[in-house]
Protein backbone atom coordinates (compact mmCIF):
# COMPACT_ATOMS: atom_id res chain seq x y z
CA UNK A 1 0.00 0.00 0.00
CA UNK A 2 1.56 3.39 -0.74
CA UNK A 3 2.13 5.62 1.68
CA UNK A 4 0.43 8.65 1.72
CA UNK A 5 1.75 11.71 1.50
CA UNK A 6 5.67 9.78 0.48
CA UNK A 7 8.49 10.76 2.93
CA UNK A 8 10.23 13.92 2.06
CA UNK A 9 13.26 11.81 1.21
CA UNK A 10 11.53 10.07 -1.33
CA UNK A 11 10.85 13.73 -3.09
CA UNK A 12 14.43 14.48 -2.34
CA UNK A 13 16.25 11.63 -4.01
CA UNK A 14 13.61 11.64 -7.09
CA UNK A 15 15.07 15.21 -7.70
CA UNK A 16 18.76 13.67 -7.24
CA UNK A 17 18.09 11.15 -9.94
CA UNK A 18 16.86 13.52 -12.04
CA UNK A 19 20.05 16.23 -12.03
CA UNK A 20 22.14 12.86 -12.34
CA UNK A 21 19.64 11.93 -16.06
CA UNK A 22 20.27 15.81 -16.81
CA UNK A 23 24.10 15.36 -15.93
CA UNK A 24 24.68 12.41 -18.10
CA UNK A 25 22.42 14.00 -20.99
CA UNK A 26 24.83 17.03 -21.11
CA UNK A 27 28.15 15.49 -20.51
CA UNK A 28 26.99 13.31 -23.65
CA UNK A 29 26.40 16.72 -25.39
CA UNK A 30 22.78 15.48 -26.68
CA UNK A 31 19.43 17.49 -25.97
CA UNK A 32 16.15 16.43 -24.44
CA UNK A 33 15.00 15.74 -28.15
CA UNK A 34 17.79 13.74 -28.90
CA UNK A 35 17.86 11.84 -25.68
CA UNK A 36 13.90 10.85 -26.32
CA UNK A 37 14.67 9.94 -29.75
CA UNK A 38 17.21 7.45 -29.10
CA UNK A 39 14.89 5.92 -26.25
CA UNK A 40 11.03 6.33 -27.82
CA UNK A 41 10.15 9.09 -25.57
CA UNK A 42 9.24 12.47 -25.97
CA UNK A 43 11.20 15.49 -24.80
CA UNK A 44 8.81 16.25 -22.56
CA UNK A 45 9.16 13.06 -20.43
CA UNK A 46 13.02 13.41 -20.18
CA UNK A 47 12.06 16.93 -18.84
CA UNK A 48 9.74 15.69 -16.34
CA UNK A 49 12.19 12.86 -14.86
CA UNK A 50 14.59 15.70 -14.89
CA UNK A 51 12.80 18.33 -12.56
CA UNK A 52 11.51 15.31 -10.56
CA UNK A 53 8.06 15.54 -11.87
CA UNK A 54 7.46 11.83 -12.82
CA UNK A 55 10.07 8.86 -11.85
CA UNK A 56 11.30 6.63 -15.03
CA UNK A 57 10.46 3.12 -14.30
CA UNK A 58 12.83 0.20 -14.28
CA UNK A 59 12.76 -0.19 -18.42
CA UNK A 60 13.28 3.51 -19.00
CA UNK A 61 16.32 3.66 -16.98
CA UNK A 62 17.68 0.92 -18.89
CA UNK A 63 17.30 2.54 -21.70
CA UNK A 64 18.37 5.87 -20.10
CA UNK A 65 21.71 3.99 -19.16
CA UNK A 66 22.41 2.71 -22.37
CA UNK A 67 21.72 5.78 -24.50
CA UNK A 68 24.01 7.68 -22.16
CA UNK A 69 26.66 5.12 -22.06
CA UNK A 70 26.86 4.26 -18.29
CA UNK A 71 25.84 2.14 -15.69
CA UNK A 72 22.71 2.26 -14.25
CA UNK A 73 23.91 2.18 -10.67
CA UNK A 74 25.17 6.11 -11.88
CA UNK A 75 21.88 7.01 -12.57
CA UNK A 76 20.23 5.46 -9.28
CA UNK A 77 22.93 5.25 -6.69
Amino acid sequence: MPLDPMPDWVLTRRREVGARIRAARLHAGLTQIQLGDRIGRDHRTIHRWEYAQRVPDLEDLLLLADALGIPIAQLVR
